[in-house]
């Protein structure tokens, strides 16, 4: 072996130019490294080199051809080898090359260690981390380290012993270094730890914790960047494991990184670093955080760090400790209840909002919106206070405020999209104001000046606004609004800046679907204007245009309707077929649903259409997805070597030249040495590729379903290959995709079941054994569709596939009936209603894996008291699907009731107003649903329905009125009905004789209704045991109702019943009902149900005569 040409090359690779890189690792690998003797002189240069970067170079060389050729070396020379090697890293003075040496000595112990060689290695190590010598702590301390990552197993059975010098080493009180590596030691231990058989070390570990945090408060408050980061890694590491690592001091951490995110004197980059390790926290131990209650104090944290926003918005994706805040925000209200989040956070936004500094009335604004999503139940319940102070920033004097304002508009409109509309008369002016001023302001200010670039922000809010709060009109409303909004956002189509454009466009779009008919007058020139952007393709700005044209243009076609869309239908569908081939994610996606509302709009005429859009569709879902390892840049350096979850898909990620983690810390020193290597930047674009395959295939799965169900009958001959594509995605491992194939499949299910119907097959009957059995395509369909949906709906863990499996469950049951209940050959032990039984049952108890927190412990008196909205919402769609079954089993769902009774009534006590009107709401649908088999449980229910009748929660106490009118109606227990008929008269008598000048509320208004009709019932059921003459006039002075027109029903059968009686009382009021009649028979057509709509018209034509 030539040892000059050797080393020559070797030196080689530390030069700046990459050709001559390139040739010498070409050489090395051709020439040296495929014999033995190029490990040994490797490790001769590690040991004897005098310059450190060639003994760094060496050492990173050594370690890859450790695994290939060191059991081939000489059994003589290995001791020697070993003892120099091993001296020569403890007396390393420099970091870099004493920590390759070290993986070197990792590599060699994993061998020899397994065949029973190198024995006295451990002890070597364990007497460097004891030594009076810091830089043998440090050394010895580094080689256990990299040990543990190697082959951790080693150490399971010296855990105790381990965990003891951990322990010492943890707290040593001359080297940082000696701490920080004990720390990542420790974070691999943990790895093979065992928590629930090894408490005595498990103890043992959570007395580290404290010592831990107080390592990387020492290294913040000296300023030691890399340590720093390194300590939070191993928190967030430690945070991924088991909780009971942490769970001891938990509490601890929580504030000690809050203490650290709050502090304006540390530098940004670590504040960031404390909000994620909260973030991560919140996510995934939100049962632990919610138990310790540090909701309120993360939150209002969140609003002071939220001062700090600059004040000109970024559309960057920074990362700043302001944006950080507003981000905990939004983990905080989705995860924790209202109690602890959206509730202080309204006591404390007050003296913000009016400062007089802007930067706290922005902070104000925009932590409200941020609260928005994950609590709009308890936000909508607060609007009357909130409004009048969102009224008031968006006049704010400074421009950032407003521009804050109008952000806070749209969040509030996304969410809460009804209630936000009704205010519509004083929010629209509003926001034509901030438009105007910034419009005024842009052309009066320089461009790229400050002033200029908030104006121009300004007016992409405003749209943006608009473009939410529409959505939320009725055609009515927002028809006043057309010719106000509409040449005021023409205006922008041509604006400079894009985004501004887009955002003009979008908000024409949503007018056009809110004004329907009065967008007439603007449909032919806003097609004209926009139509010149649909083929536009030169950049990706233009690309991101295009969409959004496309997406309005959907819109305007769903206003003004099939036959004055039809020029521009032809044009579009092109457009949209070659945005799929333009590589652009946005477009593709549009295009999908531009299908979907085209299919709407056009239903069976969309058949032209079909056979190019289910291909294409099909095309998407059936793309290939690998779990390759994805090559990452330097940016992704800490998820080198790890398994991480993306869109759902679990990726290996490997480092920029496809090298695992143990490379990392050598190849960045090869890196910096190869000053003109290639970038890798690039190399995100393969992670965001994955990303995108599976977000692209939830959008087509979902856009499948929708033209399935519009098109109809034209679409049979595409069924049959869409269920076989689509059912194997309910096994998908993005859950996006899971959810959108539950979604499409029942959806295909209840289209066969119409069809079927429409060609002449009976109606369904509630019951087991089915009465109406459906043809043999559908029971196979159904038994399908029922065992996927099943298997997932058992161990699903996300919560919004969960609720969306419940509500199409519960819709098919109604529309279907119990077909896909009834047990088939392959149904197993168990039939489909036993295991739908079991499921919801550990929903309603809060025991399915969706609703568990990655906590092992027990926090269940937690979740009993209080709920996040968002962790609600599953519970009350299982609530639905036990309503559906109650409807498609009719008597015989009395015998279920035993087993839904006690968790439902449970939640009718409950703090939480959602979750008693859901419940009470539930049990009466279900009395309705079960008939006179409800008796038996009459005394229980009738006594938690009068109470709940006392709620203070208007919509609890209107579920409440209807329930106790379907418990009357239905029961056959009359000693204990018609001896609480005074009860509950003398309960509603407030509410019969309301009156007032105002319109009420829309739950005052429900709440009448529903009062009405609970009288209704009781009347219909025993006229006699109701005062008539007192009650009916007061009833009447209801009519018509405003809001709940299902309980026409029971209004007008009973005064029809009675004038069929010839009631004295009733026929005395036909003056008072003459014109309720003629409203109740006028639009809106949903006022009454077909058959009942005759029977009014005869009883009027009757009264007529």
């Amino acid at each position: 072996m030539d040892e000059q040409e050797f080393v020559s090359l070797l030196q080689a690779l530390t030069q700046p130019d990459t050709n001559t890189i390139k040739q010498a690792t070409s050489q090395l690998n051709k020439k040296y490294y495929t014999s033995p003797s190029s490990l040994v002189a490797l490790i001769h240069i590690i040991t004897s080199e005098q310059a450190a970067d060639l003994r760094q170079l060496a050492a990173v060389e050594a370690r890859k051809l450790v695994p290939k050729h060191w059991e081939k070396v000489d059994d003589a020379q290995k001791q020697q080898l070993r003892n120099t090697l091993l001296e020569s890293t403890i007396n390393e003075e420099r970091q870099l090359p004493r920590h390759s040496k070290a993986r070197v000595i990792a590599a060699l112990a994993k061998i020899d260690l397994e065949d029973g060689q190198w024995g006295e290695l451990p002890g070597i190590l364990q007497n460097a981390a004891t030594s009076q010598n810091v830089r043998h702590r440090e050394v010895g301390i580094y080689i256990i380290f990299t040990l543990l990552e190697t082959m951790p197993d080693m150490f399971q059975e010296n855990m105790a012993q381990m965990l003891t010098l951990f322990n010492r080493t943890i707290q040593d009180p001359e080297s940082v270094e000696v701490r920080i590596n004990t720390m990542l030691a420790l974070s691999e231990l943990a790895m093979v730890l065992d928590t629930d058989e090894d408490t005595k070390s498990l103890k043992s570990f959570q007395t580290t914790i404290p010592h831990m945090i107080k390592i990387l408060q020492g290294c913040i408050e000296s300023e030691d960047e890399e340590h720093t980061m390194q300590a939070f890694d191993v928190f967030n590491k430690l945070l991924s494991y088991e909780s009971a690592f942490l769970s001891m001091h938990f509490g601890d951490l929580i504030a000690f990184f809050m203490q650290v995110a709050a502090n304006t004197n540390i530098d940004d980059d670590v504040r960031s670093q404390a909000f994620s390790f909260l973030m991560q926290s919140v996510r995934y131990r939100k049962l632990k955080v919610q138990s310790l209650k540090k909701g309120e104090d993360m939150t209002k944290m969140c609003l002071q760090v939220a001062t700090e926003l600059d004040e000109l918005p970024s559309d960057e994706d920074e990362i700043s400790p302001a944006r950080s805040a507003l981000g905990l925000l939004d983990i905080l209200s989705e995860s924790l209840p209202p109690s602890q989040v959206a509730v202080p956070l309204l006591q404390a936004i007050g003296p913000y909002v009016q400062s007089q500094d802007p930067s706290h009335r922005r902070a104000g604004i925009l932590a409200l919106g941020m609260c928005v999503e994950g609590a709009p139940d308890f936000i909508a319940t607060q609007l009357a206070e909130i409004l009048p102070l969102v009224l008031h920033l968006l006049e704010d004097p400074a421009t950032s405020v407003r521009s804050a304002a109008l952000n806070g508009v749209a969040r509030l409109a996304d969410d809460l999209a009804e209630n936000m509309g009704k205010e519509h008369a004083r929010l629209i002016p509003a926001l034509v104001k901030n438009f105007d001023m910034a419009l005024q302001g842009m052309q009066s200010s320089q461009a790229e000046s400050k002033e200029h670039e908030l104006n121009v922000h300004i007016l992409k809010a405003s749209c943006m606004a608009v473009d939410s709060l529409i959505e939320g009109f009725d055609s009515e409303d927002a028809a006043k609004y057309v010719n106000e909004l509409v040449p005021r956002f023409a205006r922008l189509f041509g604006h400079d800046d894009h985004k501004v454009q887009m955002a003009a466009v979008s908000a024409v779009g949503a007018i056009a679907s809110a004004s329907e008919s009065a967008f007439e007058p603007y449909f032919k020139p806003t097609m004209q204007s926009l139509g010149q952007y649909i083929s536009i393709k030169d950049s990706e700005s233009e690309l991101e245009l295009r969409s959004i044209v496309i997406d309005s243009l959907g819109k305007i076609a769903s206003a003004v309707g099939a036959e004055a869309f039809q020029p521009f239908v032809q044009p579009l569908m092109q457009s949209s077929e070659e945005g799929l081939r333009l590589d652009n994610q946005r477009l593709k996606e549009t295009s999908y649903i531009l299908w979907s509302t085209l299919a709407r709009v056009y239903e069976e005429d969309f058949d032209p259409f079909l056979q190019g859009v289910v291909k294409a569709l099909m095309d998407c879902l059936e793309q290939e997805e690998t779990d390759a390892e994805v090559n990452l840049g330097e940016e992704a350096s800490d998820l080198i070597g790890q398994e991480v979850t993306i869109a759902g898909k679990k990726i290996k990620v490997a480092g920029a030249n496809g090298k695992n983690e143990d490379d990392d810390d050598d190849d960045a020193l090869v890196r910096a040495l190869m000053e003109g290597a290639e970038d890798d930047d690039d190399d995100w674009d393969d992670l965001g590729a994955v990303t995108a395959v599976a977000m692209e295939k939830e959008i087509a799965a979902e856009v499948l379903g929708d033209v399935l169900t519009h098109s109809k009958g034209k679409y049979l001959p595409y069924m049959q290959k869409t269920i076989e594509v689509v059912l194997p995605l309910l096994d998908h491992s993005y859950d996006g995709v899971r959810k959108s194939a539950v979604g499409t499949t029942w959806r295909a299910y209840a289209c066969l079941w119409g069809l079927a119907e429409d060609n002449g097959m009976q109606k369904w009957q509630a019951g087991l054994p089915l009465k109406v059995k459906p043809t043999a395509d559908l029971e196979k369909l159904g038994d399908l569709i029922m065992k996927g949906t099943l298997a997932l709906w058992e161990e699903e863990v996300d919560r919004a596939t969960v609720t969306e499996i419940n509500r199409n469950l519960a819709a098919t049951l109604k529309l279907c009936g119990p077909a896909v209940l009834a047990p088939s050959d392959t149904s197993g032990q168990s039939t489909p209603l036993q295991q739908t039984t079991a499921i919801l049952l550990l929903l309603l108890q809060k025991q399915h894996p969706c609703q568990k927190d990655d906590d092992d412990f027990d926090e269940g008196e937690v979740l009993a008291e209080e709920s996040a909205e968002y962790d609600w919402l599953v519970v009350e769609t299982a609530m639905e699907v036990i309503t559906a079954l109650s409807s498609c089993l009719g008597e015989q769902f009395a015998q279920m009731w035993k087993i839904f009774e006690t968790p439902i009534l449970k939640y009718t006590s409950s703090q939480e107003r959602f979750e008693r009107s859901a419940a009470v709401g539930t049990i009466g649908e279900c009395v309705e649903g079960m008939g006179g088999a409800c008796t038996p449980y009459t005394a229980k229910l009738m006594k938690n329905f009068l109470k709940r009748l006392g709620d203070e929660d208007p919509e609890t106490k209107s579920n409440a009125a209807f329930a106790t009118g379907m418990l009357c109606l239905h029961s056959t227990d009359a000693k204990e009905v018609l001896g609480n008929y005074n009860t509950i008269l003398a309960t509603l008598e407030p509410l019969l004789s309301r009156r007032t000048t105002t319109t009420p509320s829309e739950n005052e208004a429900r709440l009448l209704d529903n009062a009405a009709g609970c009288v209704s019932r009781m009347i219909k059921k025993a006229p006699q045991s109701v005062p008539l003459q007192d009650v009916l006039p007061r009833l009447v002075e209801l009519l018509p109702l405003k809001e709940d027109f299902r309980e026409n029903e029971p209004v007008f059968e009973m005064i029809i019943a009675l004038y069929q009686q010839e009631n004295e009382v009733i026929r005395g009021l036909t003056g008072e009902l003459m014109p309720v009649f003629e409203k109740i028979l006028g639009p809106p057509e949903e006022q009454l149900s077909e058959g009942l709509r005759g029977k009014v018209g005869e009883l009027v034509g009757y009264l007529r005569r």
